[in-house]
């Protein structure tokens, strides 16, 4: 197949790598790959040495005449059987840069939100009537997407965004420069936070848990150092054994040196990449029921599933993960096998390839 990709790459390494790493798999298959993106980020170096044609066009707008005039020349210059774009800037721009071309054009949608038939400017992106297929990284996504659709639904599917175990080598952190010792617990959320990831429902949690001398709560990501969450850590009886740390670029080697991951998130979850880096690491992770989270984790299996919005069966599980060492070592070894098996990397780009050819024979 001849593919066109209208992606991101400018946002951290890690946060990256599930996206391009099929690009990669793909072109190892013998797939031929045109990548329009951020030309000068780390990842499209990486695209590059790996055979891959990089060309340095992400558009700034969600309608840009530059970069329709871009993807329109690629499109009538080249023979390409998939336009594939995958943010809210990148397929408009396709999609209207596609018009009355043959090309299969496919969008990607990653989340649980902001997504209404009543939204006019909806009609420019996902339900842009020139799109001929949409991959879902999950099927809560799926269903998110489906129902606001007008009865067109068999060309969107599910493609869990699959990781490599390999990736997870790197040495742990070292957790002593937050105080925190070889025998204390320690539970973790990486969160940039805002009210849909659920950072207030832990901080209550941690007054049920504030009587575990050993416990401590690490918080990494943007905005935490904010209201209400900075009032809400001083009023917590755990105050001295919260820790927040911040943006952080090893945020998956604190996981690695973490007990447990939690994720308290009360919507608009696609399918949580801390999540599966938790699993590369062997950290079993606490989340709530909502969005794609619990497609990967399989309740008293490689972590534990709780409700939206209750602290309070978040501080029971934690409190049986601090008491019960050996079920944390089962669920580690659990993580491992689910990354390696149900969602990895090759199983993932074999089902971006049965999905494109179906599209194409269409």
């Amino acid at each position: 197949m001849n593919i066109l990709v209208f992606c991101s790459a400018n946002s951290s390494f890690n946060s990256i790598r599930p996206e391009a790493e099929i690009y990669i798999g793909l072109a190892k298959r013998g797939h031929n790959l045109t990548v329009v993106t951020h030309g000068s980020t780390e990842y499209a170096q990486r695209l590059r040495e790996h055979g891959i044609e990089v060309i340095d066009g992400h558009p700034k707008y969600k309608l840009s005449i530059r970069s329709i005039r871009l993807i329109r020349k690629l499109l009538t210059s080249r023979d390409y059987d998939i336009l594939y774009a995958t943010n809210s800037k990148t397929i408009p721009n396709a999609a209207f840069a596609s018009i009355g071309l043959p090309i299969k054009l496919i969008a990607y949608r990653g989340t649980t939100r902001g997504l209404y038939r009543h939204d006019p400017g909806t009609y420019l992106t996902l339900l842009h009537p020139r799109i001929d297929g949409i991959i879902c990284v999950s099927d809560a996504v799926r269903d998110y997407v489906t129902r606001q659709v007008w009865g067109w639904t068999k060309n969107i599917v599910t493609i869990h965004k699959g990781h490599d175990i390999s990736w997870y080598n790197k040495p742990e952190a070292d957790l002593s420069q937050f105080g925190i010792t070889e025998n204390d617990f320690t539970a973790i959320c990486v969160i940039n936070a805002r009210p849909s990831k659920g950072l207030s429902v832990m901080l209550e949690a941690t007054g049920y848990l504030a009587h575990l001398e050993r416990l401590h709560l690490l918080l990494v990501g943007k905005n935490i150092n904010t209201e209400p969450y900075t009032t809400l850590i001083n009023n917590s009886k755990m105050k001295a054994r919260i820790h927040v740390a911040g943006y952080r670029n090893d945020a998956p080697e604190l996981i690695a040196a973490s007990d447990i991951l939690i994720q308290p998130s009360i919507s608009g979850e696609g399918l949580p990449r801390t999540v599966m880096e938790a699993m590369g690491y062997g950290t079993p992770a606490v989340i709530t029921t909502t969005g794609g989270g619990k497609e990967v984790i399989q309740n008293g299996v490689n972590g534990y599933i709780v409700p939206v919005k209750d602290p309070e069966a978040i501080a029971e599980r934690v409190m049986y993960l601090y008491n019960n060492p050996e079920e944390l070592k089962k669920l580690s070894m659990n993580c491992k096998n689910t990354l390696r098996t149900t969602f990895s990397l090759e199983t993932t780009i074999d089902n971006y390839i049965k999905y494109f050819e179906s599209i194409i024979r269409s």
